[in-house]
């Protein structure tokens, strides 16, 4: 079995009084993927964002238990905020390149964590794109403003300025939501081979794309995790018979 990367202990979140995440408990094991299910609003983006922190930038929210990253607790008064959102990376439901070149994007993290040798940095360009399943599409156009690819390769684009920094693990919040099919089937095949060197949480409306692409799936209900565990399991022989209901399409 893959080591643990993150083991969540009763996490609750309130946004000031509206209690968004009640007692989560989940493990996510170490080069694997695992999807995050349930109706929209139900906290899976929010619970998606407590992992690096992103809701710290978020007026009057609390947040209570643990959060162990490695087995150190994230929430300890004494974490580099900064440092942990470098080993944990983020990829957003609409792709959000910066307006400037498909270059500039990818070595971006890299230059503000301090390294200015140009070869390195193009090294590391050509890493991330080719590890992003980018480069061959735009190795003639780095020096092009990375607004004038398409949707699927801005996305992509997105993954490798990423990846540039080298993270541990990758949050995709459903990073395919906004893309068409054949864009999709390019990242659903580039998550399966990034998770061999990468921890991925991924966010999907999709069940199609959840059985497809993850290890374990969590579904989530009004704030809460109903059920977690092995994909298979949890869509073929569910414990819950929410779960089941929401797998085949009862609600949602």
């Amino acid at each position: 079995m893959h080591l643990l990367k993150f083991n969540v202990e009763n996490l609750n979140l309130f946004y000031g009084e509206l209690h968004a995440l009640k007692n989560v408990n989940m493990q996510v094991h170490e080069n694997s993927v695992m999807a995050l299910i349930g109706p929209s609003g139900c906290g899976k983006s929010t619970f998606l964002r407590t992992l690096n922190r992103m809701n710290d930038l978020i007026d009057n929210v609390k947040i209570t238990g643990k959060v162990f990253l490695d087995n150190e607790d994230i929430y300890a008064p004494n974490v580099d905020v900064i440092e942990l959102r470098k080993r944990v990376g983020m990829v957003f439901q609409k792709p959000n390149p910066f307006p400037m070149s498909v270059y500039e994007n990818v070595v971006y993290g890299p230059k503000i964590h301090g390294i200015r040798s140009k070869s390195k940095l193009d090294e590391i360009a050509e890493k991330s794109l080719i590890s992003a399943a980018l480069w061959d599409e735009v190795k003639d156009r780095l020096k092009e403003s990375a607004l004038e690819l398409s949707g699927g390769q801005q996305q992509r684009l997105c993954i490798a300025r990423t990846l540039a920094v080298n993270p541990e693990v990758i949050l995709m919040d459903e990073p395919t939501s906004a893309l068409d099919p054949i864009s999709t089937a390019k990242i659903e095949e580039l998550i399966e081979t990034l998770k061999e060197r990468y921890t991925i949480i991924i966010v999907t409306h999709n069940m199609q794309q959840a059985g497809r692409i993850s290890d374990f799936t969590s579904f989530f209900l009004n704030g809460e995790v109903i059920e977690s565990g092995p994909t298979e399991k949890l869509f073929y022989n569910p414990e819950d018979k929410r779960t089941n209901d929401y797998i085949t399409g009862r609600f949602g």
